[in-house]
This record gives C-alpha cells, sequence and structure tokens, in this order.
C-alpha cells in the first residue's frame, strides 16, 4: 500500500493551521508534513498529531528569515554559525515530535565567494548535521527547488545534489525528490529513477503547470509513482501542491489512480 503524507503547508488552507491536522484526519490521511515548526507551539502539534492519530512524517531544518528571503543557510559561508545553531533545535524539535527525518534547504549565497568556499561550506554543514543526526536516529534529506520559483537557490537539480550525497557517502542523508521542481528543470523522471532509487528517501508531487493537483497539468504522475513502487521504494509521498479548489476536492485523483489513503 502506498504512504500519502498530507503537506499541511499547501493543503487545507481553508482552515488555521492548528486545524488543519484534524482535517487531515477527517479526508482520511495517516500521516501529516509540514516545513516549519518555528512560530508554533510545539506541545500543542504534538497534542494534535496524537489526538487525530497521525504520524508526522518531515519537517524542515530552520531556513532563516523566509519573510525577507532567506531559503535555508547550508551553503551561504556568512550564514555558517547560524545554520550549525539550527541543527541541535531541528532535532530537539524532531525528537519531540517522533519525525524520523528533515529536509536541509541549503539556501542562496549571498556575499562574494568562490565555487570552492562555497561547496566547502555547504559539505561541511552537511556532514556535520547528518553526523548530530546519526547520533540519534534521524535521517537529512536534501532537496534542489527549481531556478524558476526561486531563483538564486543554490541547488536546482537533481543531479546537483546527488553529486554532493555521493561525495559525502554518509549513510544518513538522502535524497528528497520532488517531481515538479524536476519537472520544471527538464529532468528525465524515468532516468532519475533508475539511478538514483538507493538514495531516495522522500518523494514529493505535484503537477505543472500550475503546481496543482496530479492530473491538472503534463507530468505522468500515476506512472512515476507505480515505477517507484516497482523499483522498491517503500517511503512517503507527500503530496506538495496547490489545490485548484478545495483540498477535499483535490484528492479525487487518489480513486482515479486507483489509489487509497
Amino acid at each position: 500500500m502506498l504512504l500519502f503524507s498530507a503537506n499541511l503547508n499547501f493543503l487545507f488552507n481553508e482552515v488555521p493551521f492548528m486545524e488543519k491536522f484534524a482535517e487531515a484526519a477527517k479526508a482520511g490521511f495517516k500521516y501529516v508534513e509540514f516545513m516549519f515548526p518555528d512560530g508554533y507551539d510545539i506541545q500543542e502539534i504534538k497534542d494534535q498529531l496524537d489526538e487525530n492519530k497521525l504520524k508526522l512524517v518531515l519537517i524542515n531544518l530552520p531556513a532563516g528569515n523566509w519573510g525577507e528571503g532567506d531559503r535555508g543557510l547550508a551553503v551561504d559561508p556568512a550564514r555558517k554559525e547560524e545554520f550549525l545553531a539550527s541543527v541541535p533545535k531541528a532535532i530537539e524539535v524532531a525528537l519531540k515530535l517522533g519525525v524520523p527525518r528533515a529536509n536541509c534547504l541549503v539556501g542562496k549565497v549571498q556575499g562574494n565567494y568562490s565555487e570552492e568556499e562555497i561547496i566547502s561550506n555547504l559539505n561541511d554543514n552537511i556532514r556535520f548535521a547528518a553526523k548530530e543526526f546519526e547520533k540519534v536516529g534521524l535521517d537529512l534529506m536534501i532537496e534542489s527547488i527549481n531556478s524558476f520559483d526561486i531563483p538564486g537557490f543554490y541547488l536546482n537539480t537533481t543531479k546537483q545534489v546527488m553529486d554532493i550525497i555521493n561525495a559525502l557517502e554518509l549513510p544518513n542523508v538522502f535524497l528528497q525528490y520532488d517531481i515538479y521542481h524536476a519537472e520544471r528543470e527538464g529532468e528525465k523522471h524515468e532516468k532519475l529513477i533508475e539511478e538514483y532509487i538507493s538514495k531516495i528517501g522522500h518523494v514529493q508531487i505535484a503537477d505543472n503547470p500550475g503546481r496543482n493537483e496530479p492530473g491538472t497539468g503534463i507530468i505522468p504522475i500515476k506512472e512515476l509513482i507505480e515505477k517507484l513502487d516497482n523499483v522498491g521504494y517503500r517511503g512517503y509521498f507527500g503530496l506538495e501542491y496547490k489545490p485548484s479548489g478545495k483540498t477535499v476536492h483535490s484528492l479525487g485523483w487518489i480513486k482515479e489512480f486507483g489509489k487509497s489513503l
């Protein structure tokens, strides 16, 4: 059975954040994910998870000031101390909420640095986070973001992420494969899946154009889900899309694809 996770930053926006857990459970979800716990009461989130019998499967590491344009801290040498300080904070939250993995948005580089300085800093930061995560049994995801949605984001393609993962050779560092972002960069999904399946730790789905639910665009998401299942992917499929209408109505594709929550 496939494991579908409701991304609470994208779905159920008809209600306030803390009410989304109940709405997800009511819709039939057993798994949820969201980007950042910052600004929320962690105990209240835990209570919502427990009350609605939901498992949290993914959060992000702190990414700086999102409202002012930050999209991660790991790549910019000027943010090194800030990134290092964010790792134990992420671990503390992950352990409290029982989430087994966290995604590291690497962000943008604002200063004038050489490519060697940037890569060295990024590798050092990923290595540090992964080692700290390993001590408590957590996995670290790394994700590429397409260059159109977030201009200046450092990792735009799956290959860029995998070059880092392969260079570091750390057992708990995985690719977060976002089908929408890969599509926007013109990547070949079947080749990507075949080549990197052993390192795909989490999958997120949305169609293109529009980043709406599957079936609204050109991506063969049904076939990609089935291919991932056939080649042995046993992780979660995060629904990180913008519903074209009310969230509950946007979930019809699951039944149409012959799947269920």
